[in-house]
């Protein structure tokens, strides 16, 4: 099946070369110069509508109206967990982050290489196929969900981070992680009880920078938080190390 990628960027010479060369790439592509004609096809207002199915989103940052972060962010909001690149002309390491925090998977900073952009968006996909291939294969028993999982998966409390999947499930609920969130919380739990600098977590998570400021990796961590502690207010698990960063606990007894 010809995989389909939707093109969300107000440069109509750019979102024509975008689409060129994609369609040359063997891609389905359509090209939307708005966010909100992007939120229409992705997630249409009518109940009596479907939306689109797409197996990929190239968004621009800078659109008109609804900007590229609040698209992504609503999209995230609504469940909807379309891969997601990102395309900035502003490469502040913040604008990154904003990004990432607003649940993006990827971006790439304009003027970009074709060659690089077509890269990571099979990148991209590849993982899109290969999440759906081990939960067909988990739902299909042929093999064990531990096996698909191996060591993809990490258990703790009453809590499983299924990394390949991008879920947190906690009990009977299931949270969805961006994939930012997934790497955060993977960084942290390979030194566990270990305090890890946030300017470390900028450096080896994301490649920024460390003069970036830090207060987006605070942002993650509350949001974090969310979903794995009893209460948020009271965190055993992700530990605020102050003057420092945070640092993982697995066992709270």
């Amino acid at each position: 099946m010809t995989e389909r990628i939707l093109i969300v960027e107000d440069e109509q010479h750019l979102a024509d070369g975008l689409r060129f060369n994609l369609e040359a790439e063997g891609y389905d592509v359509r090209a939307v110069e708005t966010g909100e004609a992007a939120l229409d096809l992705l997630l249409p207002e009518s109940q009596n509508a479907v939306a689109e199915g797409f197996d990929l989103v190239v968004l621009d940052v800078m659109l008109p109206a609804k900007d590229g972060f609040t698209v992504v962010s609503e999209l995230r909001r609504a469940g909807q967990f379309v891969p997601t690149l990102m395309l900035t002309a502003r490469g502040r390491a913040e604008d990154v982050l904003e990004g990432f925090a607003a649940g993006a998977d990827d971006y790439l900073p304009k003027p970009f290489d074709l060659s690089i952009l077509i890269a990571r968006i099979k990148g991209l996909l590849r993982r899109k196929e290969w999440l759906r291939t081990v939960s067909a294969m988990a739902a299909a028993s042929a093999v064990s969900p531990r096996a698909a999982e191996s060591r993809e998966t990490y258990t703790f409390a009453d809590k499983s981070i299924h990394f390949d999947l991008l879920q947190l499930r906690v009990k009977d609920q299931i949270f969805p992680l961006t994939l930012m969130e997934a790497n955060i919380l993977r960084y942290l739990i390979e030194r566990e009880g270990k305090a890890v600098s946030r300017k470390a977590m900028l450096q080896e998570v994301w490649g920024l920078h460390e003069d970036t400021d830090t207060r987006a990796i605070d942002n993650f961590i509350v949001r974090l938080r969310r979903y794995i502690e009893l209460d948020p207010a009271q965190p055993q698990h992700l530990l605020t190390v102050r003057g420092v960063g945070y640092r993982f606990v697995a066992d709270t007894t």
